[in-house]
């Protein structure tokens, strides 16, 4: 997946959505700028059915190969020159099985009463043309038009809805770069709860109509967790946050930039840490390929024992670790860099890459352990990083030779024995 010889600035996503057929019809248009001379470059984009394409207003040829869609420019575009394509296009979108999550669909999902959008980490492609790599990181617009009464919901802020007598017309602006696989729409019978976070942050929560109080009151504790991670990490990053939770018994949840989706089998306390804390690590500071996702997943799962941590204290905090460490010690484990395919979202990517951070804490001390993460998130914030990068920053900040931590907790397919923790 991904492209190369442009960087692709900004995309506006304008469908129409018949909920019945479960079809979409409208267009995507990307602002780009070319990186290198182009005559051709290409997007990924699956399955639907293309009208036609321009480039700067031309009407340009294009081929389709696989999810490889080519597209032709008239007029040359020299490098350094911008440019903005729109895709017209339509039909029912197809799921992506990917082989990271055999059996699990990706992208546009059509639920029993609704629609949402899990894509990673290759599922946005099937719902609309774009350069799918995180490390390609655009704003956008969504302009979602459907039929009344169902509401809209996507990342950032709603700039506007707009009544068309039976329809309505929702326009929400993501300003900040977002990784492809974080867009996200999600269709449904919903009631927003909405609330002032830390610092005046608008939280709006979507919950499916009708949803118990308790339920609702799981999200309660989110302006505490927001103060929490942005004085542990730094401030919060993006314009907006909230939860939607789809009508569905998913299995999951998915760190949506903003707006992150759980499923109704999915509101416990440590899944909404775990997929708040990602709009620091993951969505603030995305991976530049996917051989590094224990950048995201390790981070949130030691963000987890964080939370513990500071809502329950050290005893509940080294609890935790243990019963992590347990998870890794019951199977083969291979190292949490670089993992296969089918092993791109498993323990050793989340619970292994937690105790790397761990024990890095207890090599380096809480100050420079804490100041390493700071430091780490306000040089990436907004771009991309590698496991490289952020070794680099721990050896920066803490002044030491850090080899044999990385070496043994990072690199290693042997699990390192587990160090004391606590009395």
């Amino acid at each position: 997946m991904g492209n190369g010889g442009y960087d692709a600035r900004h995309y506006t996503i304008d469908l129409s959505v018949d909920m019945k057929k479960n079809s979409i019809s409208g267009s995507t248009s990307m602002d780009a700028i070319a990186t290198k001379s182009l005559s051709a470059f290409n997007l990924d984009f699956h399955g639907l059915e293309i009208g036609d394409i321009t480039v700067n207003n031309i009407p340009a040829k294009y081929t389709r190969k696989g999810d490889e869609l080519t597209i032709v420019s008239t007029a040359p575009l020299p490098t350094g020159k911008d440019f903005i394509v729109v895709v017209n296009y339509g039909g029912t979108p197809d799921p992506l099985n990917d082989p990271s999550s055999p059996g699990d669909p990706t992208g546009w999902i059509k639920g029993r009463s609704g629609i949402f959008v899990i894509s990673e980490p290759s599922g946005s492609m099937n719902w609309y043309p774009v350069n799918n790599s995180p490390q390609d990181k655009a704003t956008y617009i969504f302009r979602i038009t459907v039929a009344k009464p169902y509401v809209v919901a996507a990342n950032g802020l709603l700039a506007s809805q707009v009544d068309n007598g039976d329809t309505q017309t929702f326009t929400w602006q993501c300003s900040h770069p977002m990784a492809s696989y974080l867009a996200s729409i999600d269709i449904g019978k919903y009631m927003l709860v909405a609330e002032t976070g830390p610092n005046g942050l608008p939280i709006h929560d979507y919950f499916p109509q009708g949803t118990a109080l308790d339920s609702i009151a799981n999200f309660d504790r989110t302006s505490q967790m927001l103060s929490f991670f942005s004085d542990t990490y730094g401030p919060y990053p993006f314009e907006s946050y909230g939860a939607i939770v789809v009508p569905e018994d998913l299995g999951t949840a998915m760190e949506n930039q903003t707006l992150s989706l759980f499923g109704m089998d999915m509101t416990d306390e440590i899944s909404i840490v775990h997929e708040l804390s990602h709009q620091w690590f993951g969505d603030s500071v995305s991976v530049k390929t996917w051989n590094d996702i224990w950048l995201n997943e390790g981070f949130a799962t030691y963000s987890e024992a964080l939370w513990v941590e500071h809502s329950q204290g050290e005893t509940a905090f080294h609890k935790y670790m243990r019963d992590l460490y347990g998870d890794i010690t019951d199977q083969m484990m291979a190292s949490p860099e670089n993992p296969t395919v089918s092993d791109l979202f498993g323990d050793s990517v989340y619970e292994r890459g937690a105790w790397v951070l761990e024990a890095l804490r207890l090599q380096v001390g809480d100050d420079t352990f804490f100041k390493i993460l700071r430091t780490y998130y306000d040089r990436y914030k907004y771009g991309n990083a590698t496991t490289v990068d952020f070794i680099a920053v721990a050896k920066e900040v803490s002044g030491q030779d850090l080899k044999r931590v990385f070496d043994d907790w990072l690199y290693s397919n042997r699990v390192p024995a587990m160090p004391k923790l606590g009395p």
